[in-house]
């Protein structure tokens, strides 16, 4: 029996999953910024920005496909800090798209740009992370009740417990 096929085949059912959620999310962008323009607009990035850090590390997508997004230096959900630094990628089109016609084309250019990226890096890495995972030090986990408990390693060096005092 082929294992590694079981194994790809979850990877890419996850995968899937989480284009969903972040599809869900981007319905929200696109909804205020297009029905609500201009304010919508800067709703749209403050929500981008934030999304990540909202409902225990859960933003609207996230929550509705069940997936939560954890700090990977302490396990805990994702800080407000973290989720900005996640959704720059996100963010950086968005802002752009604030100045009226000069703004859209670059932020179609940028936009188009770091997608191909944040794709590239969601399929490329084993672990399945995309850019803004990478630059937060993030991961998106499923939110099954139980929590993933990352600690960070206390002993540096060759000694146990630190270096041998003298």
């Amino acid at each position: 029996m082929n294992r590694r096929y079981f194994l790809k085949k979850a990877i890419n059912r996850a995968r899937l999953s989480r284009f969903v959620a972040k599809g869900i999310d981007l319905f929200i962008v696109l909804v205020l910024a297009v029905f609500f323009y201009p304010l919508g607009l800067i709703l749209s990035i403050v929500y981008v920005a934030l999304s990540d850090s909202l409902q225990n590390g859960q933003s609207v997508g996230k929550k509705f496909m069940g997936f939560q997004v954890i700090s990977l230096e302490d396990g805990k959900p994702c800080s407000i800090k973290q989720s900005v630094i996640r959704n720059i990628p996100l963010l950086v089109p968005l802002v752009l798209a604030v100045f009226p016609l000069v703004g859209l084309i670059l932020a179609s250019v940028a936009g188009s740009f770091l997608l191909i990226l944040e794709i590239f890096f969601l399929f490329k890495l084993d672990s399945g992370h995309r850019l803004g995972d990478v630059m937060a030090d993030t991961s998106v986990m499923g939110h099954d009740g139980s929590q993933l408990v990352v600690k960070r390693k206390k002993d540096s060096g060759w000694f146990p417990g630190g270096a041998p005092t003298v």
